[in-house]
């Protein structure tokens, strides 16, 4: 019987590979500190480049999704069948024929080629006009009332803006109410509403809101006939809540069945569209020389128009941003190279005692590491700090944390890319050319 004596197996070479380098990486340590020390002015100027560039460039991206989020806002409205005409008529036309002559007006808009359905409103998404009004549960509570976007328009309004019904009806002919009638009394009385989701859920949580009273105009109740899914306020910036929201949600829309003045809004079938503004425009034009079609736009025009200088914003922010990093990303290739000249011989007798290429190298990325390390760790937390003043003083969205870790690691991606090649050509350098240097 024999036996065999089973010796332990040799460690896997790749961790031992991996261990020296890792001792070898701990050993630089002491030198590059002592470098660094010798050259505190650089050093110092770099971990400030880097940490500004953090503060401000994760501060700035947060504010370029911002708008890019405002740039893809959902209005509610199917905007890309949507026209809109404004009208300038006769400064002597009575208010009180005003309701009539809309009528008329809507009757050859909707007999005209490829108009789906049209309408009188007196405020549209995109406009540059805006009608709000306090709303409230009780009659006379000033205290408890919310603010709400106020449409107004005929029975067509819904299918014409292209809304979304979620529960209730859309009103009826015979609920359309004069406008000028309808507010010619100290206290209007307008039946019927319809309201947003949003608005529905602040005012009725939990419940549903149709058949519910709302006070809007005095003290006659106004009763809720229909919930729309989304219908947002004119000024679409303020929908998210900004600055000049006054309830902080610009999401809370109202409609009422008034027939007035305003804007007619026609929603058109598409690849037709420039012949239907055409013929729309010499309707009207025909039916009343003296009034004038001073605007005829399709609601794609107007929410670019509408955005543009969001888009240069975030263009000229997204400049600044890359500006700033190839600043930055020079100041590292500027340091890297002067100090690779100040430690030629240094360099050269590091490889004359049997230093690889990689170890050089691999000093370099470490030194480089270490300072924009230093500079992350303070331009995170100034770039808290300005998010905090941006968010007091502007009413800008919290900075998300999100953002902290993204900047941290592009920056120190930019840093190892940066110094490589400098890096590279120390590693390279003869040892024998270095010594005689």
């Amino acid at each position: 019987m024999s036996s065999s004596l089973t010796l332990p197996a040799d460690p896997p070479r790749a961790g031992l590979g991996f261990l020296a380098g890792l001792r070898t990486q701990l050993s630089d340590l002491g030198p590059i500190l002592s470098t660094l020390r010798r050259h505190r002015i650089a050093a110092g100027l770099i971990v400030l480049e880097v940490a500004l560039s953090c503060a401000i460039v994760t501060n700035a991206l947060h504010l370029i999704q911002t708008r890019l989020d405002h740039l893809g806002s959902a209005s509610g409205l199917a905007e890309s069948e949507l026209v809109v005409l404004n009208v300038r008529g006769s400064t002597r036309t009575a208010p009180e024929l005003v309701p009539g002559i809309v009528a008329q007006d809507l009757v050859r808009l909707r007999a005209l080629p490829g108009v789906q359905a049209a309408t009188s409103a007196n405020q549209i998404v995109f406009g540059n006009n805006s009608n709000n009004s306090g709303v409230a549960l009780e009659p006379g509570n000033k205290a408890g009332r919310i603010v709400a976007s106020q449409y107004s328009g005929d029975e067509q309004l819904l299918p014409t803006f292209g809304l979304k019904l979620v529960e209730g009806r859309n009103f009826t002919p015979d609920e359309v109410l004069d406008g000028f009638k309808a507010f010619d009394t100290e206290e209007p009385r307008i039946g019927q509403a319809i309201i947003s989701k949003a608005m529905a859920e602040r005012l009725f949580p939990g419940r549903s809101a149709l058949g519910q009273s709302i006070y809007v105009f005095g003290n006659a109740p106004t009763t809720v006939v229909g919930v729309v899914e989304t219908l947002t306020h004119p000024q679409m910036h303020l929908a998210r809540g900004g600055s000049g929201s006054e309830n902080g949600n610009g999401s809370f829309a109202m409609l009422f069945p008034l027939r007035d003045g305003g804007s007619y809004v026609l929603r058109t079938e598409a690849g037709r569209r420039d012949a239907q503004i055409k013929a729309a425009t010499a309707a009207l034009e025909q039916a009343d020389p003296s009034r004038v079609v001073t605007q005829a736009r399709t609601l794609t025009e107007m929410r670019s128009n509408f955005y543009a200088q969001d888009r240069a914003m975030a263009w000229l922010m997204g400049g600044v941003c890359v500006a700033l990093l190839l600043v930055t990303a020079m100041g590292i290739v500027g340091l890297a190279s002067f100090w690779v000249q100040q430690r030629t011989r240094m360099i050269g007798t590091r490889r004359a005692l049997g230093a690889t290429e990689g170890q050089i190298l691999r000093y370099f990325q470490l030194e480089n590491l270490l300072l924009t390390t230093t500079g992350i760790v303070i331009g995170l937390a100034g770039a808290v700090a300005l998010g905090q003043l941006l968010m007091q003083s502007y009413e800008l969205p919290r900075l998300p944390w999100a953002y902290l870790p993204v900047g941290a690691v592009a920056l120190w991606l930019l840093g190892q890319v940066a110094v490589w090649v400098p890096a590279r050509r120390a590693a390279r350098l003869s040892p024998v050319a270095a010594l005689r240097s």
